[in-house]
């Protein structure tokens, strides 16, 4: 194609005088290397450009040091500057070649010093593909996508999420972008995405996968293969992460899994009665080993069915859940916390005497008085709590939660309305 000298002004368009700046060490190096490059001043005004910038605007050297590099820009309506900014070291943008066609160039800049140290700036250009073509094919790759497909932070919470990941879970999107992930996730879990999430956030891997339960919004467990790849920024530090999402079915799931759900409340995510009866036996056991006390809890909550006779039982699935969420942050690590029935729960615990064990009472007891916004209606969580404790190894386990149940009612008893 011939190359255009003169339509961005007049037919003549003759070299501007060399500026005595120095600069001009550097053009022999710009006439020799096969990158599109110029050399500015400080004002942004052109003072050499190479061979390679030429031919890639389609405009012969002369139009080009006489109009400078502005006259390539797209218009204001065209031009896009999708990354950096004032100063930055690299921006994409649009450029309009000869021929009227736009081309994408990412150009870098650079400041360099001439022989008598004044500032020259060392622009570099890199023709890349449109990238807003590029992103609307990410957009519709993303949302047409038959697995499910979210954008996440580096905190690990959905920044965007297709239409696939939301029939997975049963949520509009709205309703999942409200939401942080670990709503949509149980407490406990026989896989922690932590460790993961900081490998990929510290730049450590490049991608991971994990097998993953969430919580459906009619308040069964789903479990998902989740592989979660991070996306690097221009300076390839990592900038947001990619997460694909895929239903497992029974027979994908490992015997640990299952174990996992034999023992565990599928809506809390918390120890069923097996696992707390078992983690009972095995703290009376310690007793004979290292002393102490064991002490059991019991929760029953006073506001769950008024909430599930005014708001349905979807909220009040979110009220068990909170309550489950407020059990687990007011003990400590090796204390086990359990869903013993609908709306009772369970603490076990071994502490060093009767004095901790009446801590732990009040903590939790403080913790289950408060309020929570579920769809958009306040909700009061209130739960009386009942203790028992025991120093005798021979204590049997059903007594002690027996003791713990009627300490329970005793006090429900005491503080219900007459």
């Amino acid at each position: 194609m011939a190359r255009r000298t003169s339509d961005m002004s007049s037919v003549d368009c003759p070299i501007p005088p060399a500026p005595d700046i120095g600069a001009m060490q550097w053009q022999t190096l710009l006439d020799q290397t096969t990158t599109p490059m110029a050399l500015l001043d400080p004002e942004g005004r052109c003072l050499h450009v190479n061979e390679a910038l030429c031919s890639l605007a389609g405009y012969d050297r002369a139009c080009l040091l006489r109009h400078g590099l502005g006259a390539l820009d797209c218009s204001a309506a065209d031009a896009e500057t999708l990354t950096g900014g004032a100063g930055a070291p690299s921006v994409e943008k649009g450029l309009r070649r000869s021929d009227g066609a736009i081309i994408w160039v990412r150009r870098y800049t650079s400041v360099i010093n001439d022989s008598d140290h004044r500032r020259v700036l060392l622009a570099q250009f890199e023709e890349i593909s449109d990238p807003r073509e590029s992103a609307m094919l990410w957009s519709r790759a993303f949302g047409s996508a038959p697995v499910g497909m979210a954008l996440l932070d580096l905190n690990g919470d959905w920044t965007a999420v297709n239409d696939a990941w939301c029939e997975l879970l049963g949520y509009t999107r709205d309703e999942m972008l409200s939401m942080r992930c670990s709503d949509a996730t149980y407490a406990v879990d026989p896989e922690s995405e932590a460790a993961a999430l900081a490998d990929l956030v510290a730049g450590r891997v490049g991608s991971v996968s994990l097998k993953k339960r969430y919580r459906h919004k009619d308040g069964h467990p789903l479990w998902a293969l989740v592989r979660t790849s991070v996306v690097p920024g221009a300076d390839d530090r990592p900038m947001y992460l990619v997460s694909q999402y895929e239903a497992l079915s029974e027979r994908c799931m490992t015997d640990t899994t299952l174990a996992h759900l034999a023992l565990h409340d599928p809506l809390t995510g918390l120890a069923n009665r097996a696992l707390f009866a078992d983690r009972l036996e095995h703290g009376l056991a310690q007793l004979r080993r290292n002393g102490g006390v064991v002490t059991v809890l019991v929760a029953d909550l006073d506001e769950l069915k008024p909430v599930n006779d005014r708001y349905g039982h979807a909220v009040g699935d979110q009220l068990l859940i909170a309550t489950a969420d407020e059990l687990l942050n007011g003990v400590s690590p090796d204390d086990t916390v359990a869903r013993i029935g609908g709306d009772e729960f369970a603490v076990v615990s071994h502490l060093p005497d009767v004095a901790a064990a009446e801590v732990l009472r009040d903590r939790i007891r403080q913790r289950l008085r408060t309020e929570r916004v579920i769809a958009g209606h306040r909700v009061t969580l209130r739960a009386s709590v009942g203790l028992a404790i025991t120093q005798n190894p021979d204590t049997a386990p059903d007594d002690l939660v027996h003791c713990a149940d009627r300490n329970m009612y005793s006090l429900k008893n005491r503080h219900a309305p007459r």
